[in-house]
């Protein structure tokens, strides 16, 4: 209604706003050791496989957590998860400079990384959920997209200043920024309050943890627009997952490129991330879901190809910066559409089956895609996965997701309280 609190800007919503701060401190963080961990790898072993390797195993990990990490955030506090969960990343991640100085310690970062990346994932899927309750409906989207655009805008940044630390004092220097950042992030989030579901919405039954992620899976299942999001960003996420990796090998490798280059490429490119947080809600409105999605992606697939003919240091950064900036429109469309078609107490465990099941692929593909680059070189790993996400584009005009408003109320399947 006008006038009333859901009619009000966000940027005067309190509760939203110190959300917005924490997140930002905590992806600045996340920054550093996007950077930062695979560099480890690469200075103790030089092998892009074992970069690939240790991906691969986190993002197992990832998955695995996924499937209970929903049914933890349906079931508990979703802001008192989050605090926890930066708590035990805090704590993980500092290990990393301290072991760091006894000489490289490659092994820990596969005993620590992988339970992070669990913890990670539980994070995520309250994060996404909060976001229901921080803000109206009608605002969900532009919430997300400004989440995402000011993360980017922070992540633009951190890379560079990542590059330059680990340049200047060694990579775990700057993992030891990221787990102080997850200090800051729970700190703002004990100043968050979050709204209570729905009133009108049934409470669930608490059953078995796999029987309640079912539940989200069978939702996912049955919604005809989510059901063909996951099958088609499964196949998206094998082609990309190990992607970064990639990249940071051939700066590395291939261009010559030091860490303070790695930083500044892979800073410089998430501009572009930046770029689509701030066009996807006008995109959408304008020219709707589908052609919104499809488009995304299609230009995902040329940009990834272009990577592999690229020879210079500037070129892949405008090309990885396209790559970024589809990769944001498509990922806040099909996250806002989730979160806007989804009873509140199934969000968490459709959230939770959704990441599981199309992140189920991304381990074996980012061990595949750095093993394949190693062996045949990255201009041919690149043009065989762009042309694979050319595919997933074409798949998505021969599913509903090709319809201009596919988040209609009355797609919405119904399941019964006692399902759940």
């Amino acid at each position: 209604m006008s006038g009333g609190p859901d009619s009000a800007p966000l940027r005067r919503d309190r509760s939203f706003v110190t959300y917005w701060i924490a997140q930002t401190v905590s992806v600045a963080g996340d920054s550093f050791a996007y950077i930062a961990v695979p560099l480890l790898v690469l200075h103790a072993t030089g092998s892009v496989a074992r970069m690939g390797l240790l991906t691969a195993v986190a993002g197992a990990a990832s998955v695995g957590a996924g499937v209970f990490g929903g049914v933890l955030v349906d079931r508990f506090d979703r802001r008192r998860l989050m605090i926890v969960a930066d708590l035990v990343r805090l704590v993980l991640y500092a290990l990393i400079p301290l072991a760091w100085l006894a000489g490289p310690q490659v092994w820990l970062l596969f005993v620590v990384l992988p339970v992070c990346e669990a913890v990670g994932m539980v994070f995520q899927v309250a994060s996404v959920t909060a976001v229901r309750n921080l803000v109206h409906k009608d605002h969900i989207t532009e919430a997300n997209g400004r989440l995402h655009a000011t993360w980017a805008a922070t992540a633009v940044v951190g890379p560079v200043l990542a590059g330059l630390v680990s340049a200047r004092f060694g990579p775990a220097a700057a993992v030891g920024i990221n787990a102080a950042s997850f200090a800051l992030s729970a700190a703002g989030l004990w100043l968050v309050r979050l709204r209570s579901p729905d009133t009108d919405e049934a409470a669930p039954r608490r059953e078995k943890a796999l029987v309640e992620f079912l539940a989200g899976a069978r939702f996912l299942w049955r919604q005809p627009v989510l059901r063909s999001l996951t099958v088609l960003l499964s196949v998206f996420v094998f082609l990309t997952f190990g992607l970064t990796d990639v990249l940071i090998y051939h700066v590395r490798h291939d261009l010559g490129g030091s860490d303070r280059t790695v930083g500044t490429v892979l800073g410089l490119a998430t501009l572009g991330t930046v770029a689509g947080a701030l066009l996807v809600a006008p995109l959408r409105r304008r020219r709707g879901f589908g052609v919104t999605w499809i488009g995304a992606h299609a230009v995902c697939g040329v940009a990834i190809a272009g990577l592999g003919l690229t020879g210079s240091v500037p070129a892949v950064t405008v090309v990885a910066a396209g790559y970024l900036c589809c990769v944001s429109i498509g990922g806040i469309c099909s996250m806002s559409l989730r979160q806007e078609i989804t009873p509140d107490h199934l969000l968490g465990r459709v959230t939770s089956a959704f990441w599981s099941t199309h992140f189920s692929l991304g381990p074996a593909g980012a061990a595949a895609l750095t093993w394949a680059a190693g062996r045949y070189g990255v201009s041919t790993v690149c043009l065989v996965a762009g042309a694979g996400c050319l595919l997933v584009a074409v798949g998505g005009l021969c599913t509903p997701i090709r319809r201009a408003a596919p988040a209609a109320v009355d797609d919405e399947p119904t399941l019964q309280p006692a399902t759940t």
